[in-house]
């Protein structure tokens, strides 16, 4: 079989080397032609798991209580006092500004927010009318006391220094897209259920069609709503010191770092490749047909990316610096065994050595591909979207990348002159066997080494963690820092956790006991006595006031049925109204300030802050016909600020919102979310099923919780796989394992070493030690290739040794310094976990480079896995000496 494909080949390929080159030269044109539909993304899907329940239900609770996205513009007056006259009129040209730009649906600031304490009002004075600061004849100094001290401004609108203050832009809320992705989202759990039918798998190509279509016309109108507020912002900058913040604005310019990453490493790597070539080979010739092959392969590719719309995130952006790194190390060691074989044989032809190179390079060549693949597939287990879509783009890309090689380069010397290879005085062997004769005197020290390596790295296995700071991601010199560092040091924090509450299922007795609208006329407890602790009062009056055959006196026919402000859905007041009764209020409440009291959040807002500003201007507490009373006369202005974000009658559900700081160096996402539900259930004796948390925080911890099980999964599928592909490859258990050691040990080091250096895992870093093996494991099948031909000689282990590291050690070293070098090129990124990507990947397979020239050739020598040559069959006299593998 291998005879045929070898004829097929030389016919084909090697015998129309013109037509071959010209239908590469046509796909990539067609291939190119789709590089303007090329699309980025950077939308908050990619922060979180894609089979994540709570995604959904963070996606319902938002359009349940209006809850669209929003920017944040931080504003601090540079020429005075920030409530002069000036500085006010500043502000409001700003806003007006602001208000105007498209899918802006309002501005929040101090010029407009409801004012009760300027000076304080009574509750009949607020059923009057608002006032704002824009209002004629308002105190300021009365007014920055509110902002700084009222529980429903302070940290939230006005910096504890008085200096800094914030404009909210509510951004309408994309009802549609929130439809199509519920509705995609439920079709796809369906399929991977109980499966679909042909009407809905047809619904859900639809379906998943119109989202991404509908997904990328909200991306650009908000790119282009983030650059207008940005123009807008830009004027103001003599009078103020202006920050944008926001997910948008992230996202706006996440989507510029892959843009700027994509531009950065493709250039860096381009000018590395043209250099590397030089200094390796030293002849046009073989720099320019690299070149062209790793060019052609990475616009191939992006095209197809693009005519099939498969977008490219933060994550994914590397894949191209990827691609061309792969692609440059097969072309080298192509470049490498054609030159070998002309030194060696000037009087061939240029279809003899054409065959020859790619006869003695396809088998090793295709074993490192499907060892890279095999890494990169792994990645599918994670369960994250960027991360799975990353896994599949670089296998393509390295199949891709093989058959480019195989074609281009050897089609490409069949058209060319034959040319003297000028290999030149390439001393890089005599380099190589420094390492073979250190491993041959010093066994003790590598074996010691590798040992101490092992342990350290276990060590550093047991620190490793997924808590990591958002902020960390970005440049300090990125306004996403210095805006994120803004609003959480002095506005209440930036990443938002929300808690829902659902009405217990057992209130209707409770509540009639609990509050009697009449409390105090029919010797139920006041609101004063009700305090804080109405739970115990609760017990307290059910038991002597609501016997077992006492009714309640108002429960055949309510006096104020007609005016319930809190009817609805068909039920009882009860049962609508549970979370604005003195009983549901104190719970909010309760846990509203154990929330407060947790260090790592910031601003905190529920029903809690509208009970707790109302008992101050009742001067009092206010038992549930006055809470009724008040709630039916609030205006709308209260309402829309205090009542509606936070309350939902219709589901009997409350909400307590709050910002969490990321800047706290002490934030441990998943222990305060699970410190909240332990306090809500084992302290205020909330059922599990009442309480439930969403926002952002808790999607991104869900993403960052499963790197821990996708890592170990990860892990174990590379390890597998490369396993069984070594027991094909080399038909020997011993060997097979004898290989993995070093690439284990190379992978355990870097893993090590980020738990030793404190460095979380995350999107990026999860990837590097499957990366590490899938690609550093191919120098060990270089080797182990090499070393059983060698062996066939003469049986000498130690003379064998030398002699691979003299040959396909050399090949070894310049792949390897490639791909190191290459991977550095990273640290260029203004996105912090592609930096730790880069150099955490260059030190892996530094790592694995040594080993593979030290520790491997030394377990070779030691465990002697390898029959004598007189008890196998000797290979075929090969037309030369030396035969050279390829890497991947």
């Amino acid at each position: 079989m291998l005879l045929g494909l070898k004829t097929w080949y030389e016919k084909l390929v090697l015998g129309h080397p013109k037509t071959v080159l010209a239908l590469v030269a046509l796909l990539t044109i067609a291939a190119a032609a789709g590089l303007p539909r090329f699309k980025l993304d950077a939308s908050a899907d990619s922060l979180t798991l894609e089979t994540d329940d709570s995604l959904d239900f963070y996606r319902e609770i938002s359009e349940r209580y209006n809850s669209g996205d929003f920017l944040v513009v931080t504003y601090r007056y540079n020429q005075g006092d920030l409530l002069s006259d000036e500085s006010l009129a500043t502000l409001r040209r700003l806003q007006d500004e602001l208000a105007m730009v498209d899918g802006v649906s309002g501005v929040q600031s101090i010029l407009n927010v409801p004012l009760l304490y300027s000076p304080k009002l009574s509750i009949s004075d607020v059923a009057d009318g608002i006032r704002t600061l824009s209002s004629p004849g308002v105190d300021k100094e009365l007014v920055r006391q509110e902002f700084l001290t009222s529980p429903i401004y302070k940290e939230l609108i006005l910096s504890p220094d008085g200096e800094t203050t914030a404009m909210m832009l509510n951004l309408e809320l994309d009802k549609k897209g929130l439809d199509l992705v519920r509705e995609r989202d439920a079709l796809r759990r369906e399929r991977n259920s109980n499966g679909l039918s042909p009407q809905d798998a047809q619904r859900l190509e639809t379906v998943t069609a119109e989202y991404l279509q509908h997904r990328t016309n909200q991306e650009d109108a908000a790119r282009l709503r983030v650059q207008e507020v940005r123009g807008i912002l830009a004027h103001y900058d003599d009078r103020a010191e202006l920050f944008l913040g926001g997910l948008t604005m992230v996202t706006s310019d996440m989507i510029a770092f892959i843009q700027s990453d994509l531009m950065v490493f493709g250039a860096g790597i381009l000018l590395f490749i043209i250099i590397t070539l030089l200094l390796i080979f030293r002849q046009p010739r073989w720099v320019l047909l690299p070149l062209i092959t790793c060019v052609t392969t990475a616009v191939m590719m992006l095209g197809l990316l693009s005519w099939l719309d498969w977008r490219m995130t933060v994550i994914s952006a590397n894949f191209v610096a990827l691609l061309l790194i792969i692609t440059l190390a097969i072309t080298i060691h192509l470049a490498v065994r054609y030159r070998e074989y002309f030194a060696e044989h000037p009087e061939w032809d240029r279809f003899q050595l054409a065959s020859a190179t790619v006869t003695f390079m396809a088998k090793p060549c295709l074993y490192t591909g499907l060892t890279t693949m095999v890494a990169f597939i792994s990645l599918v287990v994670s369960g994250i979207r960027p991360v799975i879509d990353f896994g599949w783009m670089m296998t393509m890309g390295v199949t891709l990348a093989l058959i480019l090689s195989f074609l281009i380069l050897p089609a490409s010397l069949m058209v060319l002159k034959k040319r003297d290879g000028g290999q030149g005085d390439d001393n890089s062997h005599a380099f190589t066997q420094v390492f073979s004769r250190f491993a041959e005197n010093h066994k003790g020290i590598v074996l010691g080494v590798a040992i101490i390596a092992a342990i350290v790295s276990a060590v550093g296995i047991t620190r490793l963690k997924v808590e990591n700071r958002f902020i960390d991601y970005f440049d300090d010199s990125t306004e996403i820092y210095r805006g994120m560092l803004v609003i959480d040091q002095r506005l209440g924090g930036t990443i938002n956790l929300d808690i829902v509450l659902n009405k217990p299922q057992d209130t209707a007795t409770e509540f009639a006991g609990e509050e009697d609208p009449f409390g105090a006329d029919f010797g139920g407890p006041s609101a004063d006595q009700a305090g804080d602790d109405s739970g115990e009062l609760q017990g307290e009056y059910d038991s002597e006031s609501v016997g077992e055959d006492v009714a309640d006196p108002f429960a055949a026919e309510d006096p104020f049925a007609t005016d319930d402000p809190f009817a609805g859905g068909g039920e009882s007041q009860e049962a609508d109204a549970y979370w604005f009764t003195v009983a549901g209020l104190n719970q909010i409440e309760q846990l509203h300030d154990f929330l407060e009291a947790q260090p790592e959040i910031g601003k905190v807002q529920s029903l809690a802050t509208l009970y707790k500003v109302a008992q101050d201007l009742n001067d009092g507490g206010l038992n549930d016909f006055e809470l009724a009373i008040a709630r039916q006369s609030l205006p709308e202005e209260i309402n829309q600020v205090l009542v509606h974000p936070y309350w939902s009658p219709e589901q009997h559900q409350a909400r307590i919102t709050m910002r969490v700081m990321e800047t706290d160096p002490d934030l441990r996402r998943d222990e305060l979310i699970q410190r909240i539900y332990a306090y809500a259930e084992n302290e205020m004796g909330l059922a599990p099923e009442n309480v439930r948390q969403t926002g952002m925080l808790v999607l991104y911890n869900n993403m960052l919780q499963s790197l821990f099980k996708s890592q170990i999964l990860t892990l174990g599928a590379v390890f597998a796989g490369i396993l069984l592909m070594f027991l094909v490859l080399f038909r020997s258990l011993s060997l097979a394992v004898i290989a993995l050691v070093p690439n284990m040990l190379a992978a355990c080091v870097v893993l090590g070493g980020m738990g030793l250096a404190n460095i979380p895992l995350d999107m990026m870093t999860i990837t590097i030690a499957a990366i590490t093996v899938g690609i550093g494991v191919d120098h060990a099948i270089h080797y182990l290739y090499r070393f059983r031909e060698e062996f066939a000689k003469d049986g000498d282990y130690i003379a064998t040794m030398h002699r691979s590291h003299a040959t396909i050690g050399r090949a070894m070293f310049y792949t390897a310094i490639t791909i190191i070098a290459g991977f550095s090129i990273l640290a260029l990124s203004k996105f912090v976990p592609s930096i730790y990507f880069g150099l955490l990947t260059a030190l892996a397979m530094s790592a694995a480079l040594l080993g593979s020239l030290t520790l491997l050739p030394l377990l070779l020598v030691l465990a002697k896995p390898l029959p004598k040559p007189a008890e196998v069959a000797l290979p075929e006299k090969k037309p030369v000496a030396e035969v050279e593998v390829c890497t991947s």
